[in-house]
Formats: structure tokens, C-alpha cells, sequence
């Protein structure tokens, strides 16, 4: 048994699931044969191993880190990821979510730390303790499991794939991609199922999962030209920038824009994921940001132990978080709908997209730039000056900060409270911990159940207490 494995679950447990191929165990852990040196997802459809032939890891790139290579029938590398809730910071949870975007791939260790706003060494003793590698093997796992998903998924060539997945050459690409998968591209690419010319992706989650409760969430916010949803699929516009920064303070921008729809397969445990996008070096955080706003590597059984702990037993099985695509956007959203029912901000909020929204085509169109709603007078907008006056302010302090690091800076614009920060962070930033008590709706609802809850206790939870009670009205 590898000394990394979770304490939340009994090797008897492990045994249990890997036979029965339990579908909720996938991305929890990973089995490894030593007769073959190949590791797999608990469900694969392979001939069950003997248990003395076996051993268990936490995480893909433990086993990679062993010395096993990853199983061409079950796709390890597809596997619904698993949070790393239990023992860890805040910061550790930060510092992954950068990595797993490709921050390192344009910036150092260093400069990844000063953003975090530790040391270096600290950095890496957190991925140490917690994960069991430096975030520099971590960083390169990671592009070469996002190179595999391509190299089974699209027909993009390898050259193509290399620099998409953050490789500088394809020489550099071949050989670190050998190193941690133990395969080459070229091999990957022959067990390829062949598909069409268009950017299809397969993204997994955990079950259970409500997609009757975030298609609904989405499908009542929903604005026309920016978003599409039916009773089995989501889609929207989005645009993307990433800002490099080097020790010499210069800037090196890249920015994309495009639209994706994910069509739910609830039979199979994923969403079938159709994007379309004009500048791949920038694939890899889109399909990261779409996974977040789907939540799809949530461990639900978890939480909702965790919530009934708390004396809250009217528990909706398989609640997500649904995410909005950006924290600005999040941001906009909530100023706008700050005060006012959910019809109206949404009226208010569709308005300005029509007047201020980028066209994509005659049916689609683009969120607001920070840009142009900085620039905006806003005198379409049937609201209070001084709200208009938050819009714009937020805009600017866009244009000169990374916000997506800091909304809590938020709070010195006038017009932005506590419950604004709170739910951009929880809907822009898929932050777990939000409970907003001050929400009409959450008040309603605690009364409504007459639960004694006490929200500190559902910690790190928050966030999905909050979608659970609202639920409930």
C-alpha cells in the first residue's frame, strides 16, 4: 500500500470498489499492476487483477512517479479529478489551480510564489506534503496528461499538440512525455479512435451528479446570444487572456475567443464537449474553466457527509456549483442584480450585453470587455447612478490588477459590499467556502426547515450549503 494514499477510505473499501468498478470511486484512486506496469481507473474494463498483483495510489502521477504507465483502455488521464479538500490551505488549492492552467509553462517557480504571496521553498514544501512531488513535476505531469487526452481525442498533429500543451519543441515534448508516461506520442496516437475535424472532448465527472439542478440554475440566468441551454447541454461565448510575467516586468499576452457547447451523457458519466476556438495555446485553461463552471471534479458524497454533520438533513443528492466564466463576469452580474429579484437583474443585465457585447456572428456575442464597460456612460440602464458608478469602477480596477487573485480589493470600490465579493468569488471563482447569510433567499430557507445550522461548521463547505438551501425555496 503507498504510503500517500487518502485516510478517507479503508484499503477494504479500495478492494470493494476496484472489483465492483464503482463508478464513484473514479479519480479517488488509482490501481496499478505490477505484473503488467500499467496503472488504471478503478472502473476499467479490463480482467480483474489479482489483489497481491495490485497497489494503490492517490493521484496519477504518484503511480507515474513509480514507474507505471497509464492504461490504454481506461484512459487514466480522463479520470474525474479529485480535490484536494482535507489538510490543505488555501493556498496549496490556489497554487494548483494556476498550475493546472499553465502558469508555469510562461513563468517561474519564483514568480508563481510572489503571486501567492509566499516563498518558493514554502511552495514546494506544500506540494510536498500534500501531493508528494515538487509543482514542477507536477506542472509537466500535468501537460503531458492534457497532451494525451489530445492525442486521443482530436486529430491534431503531434507538432500541433507539443506547443498546445505548453512545449517549446517537439524534441522537448517526445522526451518529457516519455519520461512521465512511459509511452510515446506516436504510440498514443495509433491506439487513437478516429473522429471528425472538430474539437470534440470527452471531460468526466464523479457521480452523482444534478444536472437537472444546474441546468435549471443556468437555464433561469440565461442570456440570449451569450448562452444556449437545453434539457441535455450548456454552451456559451467566452474569451480568454493570459498575461506572462518575466523578471524584466515585461508582459506577454495571449487572448482567444470562441464558444463550446457540453452535451450531458449521464450514462456515462461525462460531458461530450464541442469547441471552438481561435488560438489553441490557450485550449488548455478553457477546457479547465469549463470543467469549473460544470464543477465536474467535485467529490459530492463528501461534502454531503460533511453538511449532515451539521444537523442539515434536507441534503439534495449530487448539488453542484454552477459557475460563471469569470470573476468579473461574476462580479457584473452581482452588482447589477445587488437589491433587485433575479428577473429583473437579469433584464438589466441583458440589456447591457446588447448594448455594450462584442458580436461573434449574427447569433452570438461576447460578455462586455472590461474595457468598453469602463468607458460606458451607462445611460440605457434604468438604475441608480451610483450603481452604474460601481460597474464602471470595477471595470477600471480590472484593466490595472489581476483580479482573478484578489476580489477582497474589491471591498474599497464604493457600491461593493461583503455579498458582492462573496458570490463573484463563489460563481466567478468556484471558491467552496462562501456561505451568504445576509441572502434573502438563505434566511427564507433556514427558516423554511427549521434547522439549527450552524454555517462555520460546514466549513470548508460553505459554498455548496448555500446552493443546498437555496434549493429548498
Amino acid at each position: 500500500m503507498n504510503d500517500r494514499l487518502t485516510n478517507q477510505i479503508n484499503i477494504k473499501s479500495f478492494k470493494q470498489a476496484r472489483i465492483s468498478r464503482d463508478s464513484r470511486f473514479d479519480g479517488i484512486f488509482f490501481v496499478a499492476v505490477k505484473t503488467t506496469g500499467i496503472y488504471c481507473r478503478p472502473i476499467c474494463p479490463a480482467t480483474t487483477p489479482k489483489e497481491e498483483n495490485i497497489e494503490y495510489y492517490d493521484h496519477a502521477y504518484l503511480a507515474a512517479k513509480a514507474g507505471y504507465r497509464p492504461c490504454l483502455r481506461c484512459h487514466p488521464d480522463s479520470a474525474p479529478g479529485s480535490p484536494i479538500w482535507n489538510g490543505t490551505s488555501t493556498t496549496l488549492r490556489r497554487a494548483k489551480r494556476f498550475i493546472d492552467s499553465g502558469i508555469l509553462e510562461h513563468s517561474s517557480l519564483t514568480e508563481l510564489a510572489n503571486r501567492l504571496g509566499i516563498t518558493d521553498r514554502y511552495l514546494r514544501q506544500l506540494f510536498d506534503k500534500h501531493l508528494g512531488v515538487s509543482p514542477k513535476s507536477y506542472a509537466l505531469f500535468k501537460q503531458c496528461e492534457f497532451a494525451k487526452n489530445l492525442l486521443h481525442q482530436t486529430n491534431f498533429s503531434i507538432t500541433d499538440i507539443a506547443y498546445t500543451s505548453g512545449f517549446k519543441s517537439v524534441r522537448r515534448f517526445n522526451d518529457c512525455f516519455k519520461k512521465q508516461l512511459g509511452l510515446s506520442p506516436s504510440q498514443i496516437r495509433k491506439c487513437r479512435k478516429q473522429t471528425d475535424n472538430k474539437l470534440q472532448l470527452r471531460l468526466y465527472y464523479r457521480p452523482p451528479y444534478n444536472w437537472n439542478h444546474i441546468q435549471s440554475f443556468l437555464s433561469h440566468r440565461l442570456i440570449p446570444k451569450l448562452e444556449w441551454c437545453e434539457s441535455d447541454s450548456y454552451g456559451r461565448t467566452f474569451t480568454w487572456s493570459s498575461n506572462a510575467y518575466n523578471e524584466s516586468t515585461q508582459i506577454k499576452s495571449e487572448e482567444c475567443q470562441g464558444y463550446f457547447t457540453a452535451y450531458h451523457n449521464k450514462e456515462k458519466h461525462r460531458f461530450d464537449v464541442e469547441i471552438v476556438i481561435d488560438n489553441l495555446l490557450l485550449l488548455k485553461p478553457v477546457i479547465n474553466n469549463i470543467r469549473r463552471i460544470l464543477d465536474l471534479d467535485t467529490d459530492t458524497a463528501t461534502i454531503e457527509q460533511h453538511l449532515a454533520k451539521n444537523n442539515f438533513t434536507a441534503i439534495e443528492e449530487g448539488l453542484r456549483l454552477p459557475g460563471t466564466w469569470s470573476v468579473f463576469e461574476a462580479g457584473i452580474r452581482a452588482i447589477l442584480g445587488q437589491q433587485i429579484s433575479v428577473v429583473a437583474a437579469h433584464k438589466l443585465l441583458k440589456t447591457v450585453i446588447d448594448e455594450l457585447g462584442e458580436k461573434f456572428d449574427d447569433e452570438k456575442t461576447f460578455f462586455p470587455s472590461a474595457n468598453s464597460i469602463s468607458t460606458s456612460n451607462f445611460d440605457f440602464l434604468k438604475m441608480p447612478g451610483k450603481r452604474k458608478q460601481s460597474l464602471i469602477d470595477l471595470a477600471k480596477h480590472s484593466l490595472t490588477v489581476d483580479i482573478q487573485s484578489s476580489p477582497e480589493k474589491w471591498i474599497h470600490i464604493k457600491g461593493i459590499g461583503p455579498w458582492t465579493i462573496d458570490y463573484a468569488k463563489m460563481r466567478g471563482l468556484s471558491d467552496p467556502d462562501i456561505y451568504l447569510g445576509g441572502d434573502l433567499g438563505v434566511k427564507k430557507a433556514i427558516e423554511q426547515t427549521g434547522s439549527h445550522i450552524v454555517p462555520d461548521k460546514a466549513s470548508p463547505f460553505r459554498s455548496y450549503l448555500t446552493f443546498q438551501l437555496w434549493n429548498l425555496l
